[in-house]
């Protein structure tokens, strides 16, 4: 008997094409999706997409939806709280696994490692220290589709949200942004793919500034904050 995991589910294309290569080794038994919404705007953290939206890709994908709910601006105490319950709720159903569609990003491994540990769950990275170059250019001849529905001005301008991930979009990119936008340069949402039972279909609406207050480490910290352009998009 396979052991029962749970996806944790961005709606962006790193999730598909993680999801897409676990089913296709089809070594787990995926019980369901988990996403972390934030709870006054009703949409996903930092991908910015309504729940609507997440709601029909869970139904076109044909697995249950968990819907973590976060505060506003939640402190990193809050959120491993959130997260601790809802895992510990979870594994008392029989889930023994955790899988991400993270890359390379070491600290946030460790931090999901050492979270799912202390609750006596394993956490599985299906992507992990694969080439970025290539798993873009896979996820494109995979058939699937995806948009950019959030940027760090960081690294890109307002002109790549909305846009189309595809072979222009890829060569557009700076030198310094990693193709799948590991670094939190961008961030997506997948509409289409061999994994969905059929296309999810969306209005592009208005491209909006956000603003938020950089964290200082310690108290010779400058005061800062970072931009995100966000392209929302409306269900239809």
């Amino acid at each position: 008997m396979k052991p029962k995991a749970i996806f944790n589910w961005s709606s962006g294309k790193d999730s598909a094409l993680a999801l897409y290569k676990i089913l296709k080794e089809d070594q787990f038994e995926v019980t369901s999706l988990l996403t972390s919404i934030n709870q006054e705007f009703q949409r996903i953290s930092m991908h910015g997409v309504h729940v609507s939206l997440l709601e029909k890709q869970a139904e076109s994908l044909g697995f249950p939806l968990i819907k973590m709910k976060i505060p506003k601006e939640p402190s990193m105490e809050e959120y491993s709280d959130i997260m601790s319950k809802t895992l510990n709720e979870i594994k008392s159903q029989g889930v023994t696994h955790s899988i991400f569609g993270d890359i390379f990003l070491e600290d946030l491994r460790r931090y999901r490692e050492e979270q799912l540990q202390s609750i006596g769950m394993e956490a599985v990275f299906p992507l992990w220290k694969n080439d970025t170059t290539v798993l873009i250019h896979e996820f494109l001849n995979l058939g699937f589709k995806t948009i950019v529905t959030c940027v760090n001005e960081t690294y890109l301008d307002k002109s790549f949200a909305g846009r189309i991930i595809d072979e222009s979009f890829i060569k557009d990119l700076p030198e310094n942004v990693d193709p799948c936008g590991e670094n939190g340069e961008f961030h997506t949402f997948t509409f289409d793919g061999p994994i969905f039972k059929n296309k999810i279909d969306f209005e592009i609406g208005e491209i909006v500034k956000k603003t938020y207050p950089k964290p200082k480490v310690d108290d010779n910290d400058e005061e800062g904050e970072y931009v995100f352009w966000f392209c929302d998009l409306i269900s239809k």
